[in-house]
């Protein structure tokens, strides 16, 4: 992209914006840590950014979030798939830049979309060696891109196609000056039919324009050692293991007898981090209602009095999620299971069973859990500035429309791509996506329970751009107050108030 074009096309839209931009997405404090794989993109800490995204939203930075107030909400319209990319969109530009943290996907996406080999393409990609692609890596953690975009648009950078994650997508998405509607690049339902709900519904703007696309799915389930669960709860299946934790009581009892029949020496759960990432997704309320108010549902205190139990009996361990201590627990006995979500199996869990030829290796399965979740995820969108949107639509679609590529890229990768029939017929033919994780496993078609998961998932109506910070400090709070603390639940919540007060002070807190 030419950086004079670029800049100019950055001033003539941010001249014509002047609605207000809101935060983040829908994942908390216990996102991972730079350094996890191979989905980095879902994983980091974003406070910072929330902050940031709030204070932005606050001062009324360009947007669209007014405009839906304008317009309407065009969720359910039909978006026509037109095949071609809109007149008013660039053309033309040296190359398609594309911007992520880290190299973690950009490589392997762009070799499937070019039929490179993925061995290779990290080094040609870093060395400049892709004709007609310019790939940015940050090397940083998902959370500290967004201070990196905001430089790169700042500065008027090259900038096409970049990654958000779903912790802070919202604070792009919802911003016109930022994420183009794809409609214009003529990406519309009939190109992305079999994507999985959820992942649509993250990638629309609060007015229901479709502003990103997610290749993968990213749904939960909740992994645990068998020969413990053998030994403490008498099941020697993954049926078995879900009869006994179907629900959160289910879970609190499993929970109780673990920690009785071990001496206090096992507990079921690895944090309350990780419990919470698959609680909060069972919300029927958003977070924020149509008159800005903070929602405080009855699953508020459910999940306090769930947490309080646990934490007391020793039935979830008091460690802090990306911590030494947490991954150790793994190995040494002192928990039982890990949620865990699909990128985790190559990543942080692989390391918390202590990798290939580790303490724990080889003695895992996974079940459904108490909850249908997800945990994380990325999503791809574009620059309104771009002058490659032909080229940015075919890497769009490569990832996300063509499932022969898509089928290819799930095992090569390995990856739980964002496509309902390919995953279908992937997991029904038991492919074996990676033969370590699959080892570790003991076989399992681990995927299939994480399929049943992603099925139900459904957000339409429940995102707001404060879910991130709300949802930290809620599980704060509940771990400080409540469990550590020993709050009656009134004193807790008033202290969920006084720091939602203080963190999102666009909306309303009860007082």
């Amino acid at each position: 992209m030419n950086k004079l074009k670029k800049t100019l096309a950055l001033m003539a839209v941010l001249a014509m914006s002047a609605t207000a931009f809101a935060s983040c997405g829908d994942t908390s404090s216990s996102s991972t840590p730079a350094s996890s794989t191979p989905a980095s993109s879902s994983e980091a800490d974003s406070s910072a950014d929330e902050s940031s995204a709030e204070d932005s939203a606050e001062d009324g930075t360009a947007g669209d979030a007014e405009s839906s107030e304008e317009g309407g909400d065009t969720s359910d319209a039909p978006i026509e798939s037109t095949g071609t990319v809109d007149a008013s969109v660039g053309q033309g530009g040296d190359a398609l830049t594309i911007a992520a943290w880290n190299a973690d996907d950009v490589p392997a996406l762009v070799a499937q979309w070019k039929g490179l080999d993925y061995a290779d393409a990290a080094t040609q990609l870093a060395n400049g060696e892709v004709a007609g692609i310019n790939f940015v890596n940050f090397g940083v953690g998902g959370s500290e891109a967004s201070e990196k975009y905001d430089n790169m648009f700042t500065g008027g950078e090259d900038l096409d196609v970049y990654f958000c994650e779903a912790d802070w997508a919202l604070r792009y998405i919802d911003d016109d000056s930022k994420t183009m509607d794809l409609s214009l690049l003529g990406i519309g339902d009939s190109d992305i039919a079999n994507i999985y709900q959820y992942t649509d519904a993250i990638g629309k703007s609060s007015s229901g324009i479709r502003k990103g696309i997610s290749w993968q799915a990213a749904g939960g389930g909740f992994a645990y050692r068998t020969d413990l669960a053998e030994q403490y709860l008498g099941v020697t299946t993954p049926e078995d293991m879900q009869a006994q934790i179907s629900d959160w009581d289910k879970f609190v009892t499993a929970g109780q007898t673990v920690a009785e029949q071990s001496g206090g020496a096992t507990a079921l759960a690895d944090t309350l981090g990780g419990m919470w990432q698959a609680f909060a997704c069972g919300r029927t309320q958003p977070w924020v209602d149509d008159n800005n108010a903070l929602v405080v549902d009855d699953s508020c205190q459910k999940f306090a009095d769930v947490a309080k139990a646990l934490w007391d009996c020793g039935g979830v361990t008091k460690n802090t999620q990306w911590t030494d201590a947490w991954l150790a627990a793994g190995q040494n006995d002192s928990t039982m299971g890990y949620f865990v979500s699909t990128w985790g199996f190559g990543g942080f869990f692989k390391d918390a069973v202590g990798g290939v030829g580790g303490a724990a290796y080889g003695k895992w399965n996974v079940c459904q859990g108490p909850q249908p979740y997800y945990w994380g995820g990325t999503w791809m969108v574009v620059n309104p500035g771009t002058d490659n949107g032909n080229e940015a639509r075919e890497f769009m679609l490569s990832a996300v429309s063509d499932e022969n590529q898509m089928k290819a890229y799930a095992v090569a990768k390995p990856e739980f791509v964002n496509n309902k029939a390919v995953m279908d017929e992937l997991i029904s033919s038991d492919t074996v996506f990676n033969q370590e994780i699959t080892d570790n496993m003991q076989g399992q078609n681990f995927y299939a329970a994480l399929k049943d998961n992603i099925d139900t998932l459904d957000f339409d109506g429940l995102i707001t751009p404060y879910d991130a910070t709300i949802k930290t400090d809620f599980l704060n709070v509940v771990m400080e107050q409540y469990c550590e603390g020993g709050a009656s639940w009134e004193d807790t919540l008033d202290e969920f108030y006084n720091k939602i007060a203080e963190d999102v002070t666009a909306i309303t807190v009860p007082e």
